[in-house]
């Protein structure tokens, strides 16, 4: 019986198939929690783009103020714009729990707005790393 050998390029090509199925799958994302859907400027752009071609991307704003993100849960779908709009008496920020959402961290803001991306679907939670009990999640379809 022979031992096979894979030559560094082919273990880089498995690797990167391997990687892309995990990516494709979503791996890591935390579909077990539901989130409950919330209504945002997101689903009226996405029925108004439907009827006119290719879907544009949307932008949702997060309002940071008393403490809280208002709304706590949204839904967008993938290629949307999160903006969070910083207006409280304490400066915060965003900073995302877990695996899938590493990505997300914002500099420390008092007033102003930090925006990010999300280009793949799952469950993004977060919070504000100054205000653990400050907590939300955006679904991304």
């Amino acid at each position: 019986m022979s031992i096979r050998r894979y030559s560094p390029a082919r273990a880089l090509l498995l690797v990167t198939v391997v990687a892309g199925v995990l990516a494709v799958s979503g791996c890591g994302s935390d579909s077990s929690k539901s989130a409950a859907p919330a209504t945002t400027a997101a689903s009226a752009a996405t029925s108004a783009a439907a009827t006119s071609g290719p879907r544009q991307p949307a932008a949702v704003t997060v309002e940071v103020n008393d403490m809280k993100f208002s709304p706590a849960s949204i839904t967008v779908k993938a290629g949307d714009m999160v903006t969070w709009k910083f207006s409280d008496k304490a400066p915060h920020a965003v900073q995302g729990i877990g695996d899938v959402a590493l990505g997300i961290n914002s500099p420390i803001i008092h007033k102003g707005e930090w925006s990010y991306t999300f280009t793949t679907p799952g469950t993004y939670r977060y919070l504000c790393p100054l205000h653990p009990d400050m907590k939300g999640s955006v679904t991304v379809e």
